[in-house]
């Protein structure tokens, strides 16, 4: 069986994208899937979210075919939890990649054949749609957007959708949005709420269940190097990713 590949994306930055990639898997990973996670970001926040700077191989050596993909990846310290680091050379790919013939399916070539060997392989792409966000929009078959509870969060959404859309119609036809997370929610501020409602009445069938606490514990994690459900898996943060894991699975099963 071949893994489902989710892609977290929102060209703007501090959504919580990182935060989800590294506390899903980690979530899932907990249930006994086995999971790979994959930083395509020059900024590394998930590499070193987990501790993993300084490992050697990264994702820009795989897609510059200095080194196969298995090479490049590592365990965590979660049990059934792996993942390929980034470093700063995805800075400049987006350039690199503007004259190569296929330019788009670098990194489809890059990962083929490794599919079949994990449950959930999960990518923190960088906060832009750039060549690189469109390489892993091509390889994957569906996307998370996180939204963060705030003024202008549904700002940038229809551009995204809309660039998932075209991608699906040139570049991808399995491309499919596999929903929306609210991250950063606060359920006493009246706009965190009217983001939450607004969202929900123009994509009803995409939003999760699931809202993600603004919380501290969440907010503290990462300069451990641990997922959340290490770091403190009584916070109410942990507790969310454990439910967001479960709507996930749920909704790759019916899909």
């Amino acid at each position: 069986m071949s893994a489902h590949t989710i892609l977290f994306l929102n060209q703007k930055g501090g959504v919580g994208k990182t935060t989800s990639v590294v506390n899903l898997g980690s979530a899932l990973a907990r249930m006994g899937h086995r999971v790979l996670l994959i930083d395509l970001d020059s900024q590394a926040n998930m590499t070193s979210a987990l501790a993993l700077e300084r490992v050697g191989h990264t994702i820009y050596h795989v897609i510059a075919a200095a080194v196969p993909v298995r090479e490049a990846i590592k365990e965590t310290s979660v049990k059934n939890l792996y993942a390929i680091a980034s470093d700063i050379n995805m800075a400049g790919l987006n350039i690199e990649l503007v004259d190569q013939d296929r330019r788009e399916f670098f990194l489809k070539e890059a990962l083929q054949g490794i599919e079949g060997e994990w449950d959930f392989i999960l990518v923190d792409c960088p906060p832009s749609l750039g060549l690189v966000t469109i390489n892993a929009m091509v390889w994957a078959e569906s996307v998370i957007i996180p939204l963060q509870c705030e003024y202008l969060a549904m700002e940038g959404l229809n551009l995204l959708m809309r660039t998932v859309g075209n991608v699906k119609k040139g570049l991808n036809p399995d491309l499919q949005v596999l929903g929306i997370l609210f991250t950063m929610y606060t359920k006493r501020t009246r706009l965190a709420n009217e983001v939450v409602e607004d969202v929900s009445s123009f994509f009803p069938s995409l939003v999760f269940k699931t809202l993600i606490p603004r919380n501290v514990r969440i907010a503290e994690a990462p300069s451990h190097g641990l997922p959340i459900n290490v770091y403190d898996n009584a916070s109410p943060g942990s507790k969310a990713y454990k439910e967001f894991a479960k709507e996930v699975v749920n909704r790759v099963s019916t899909k």
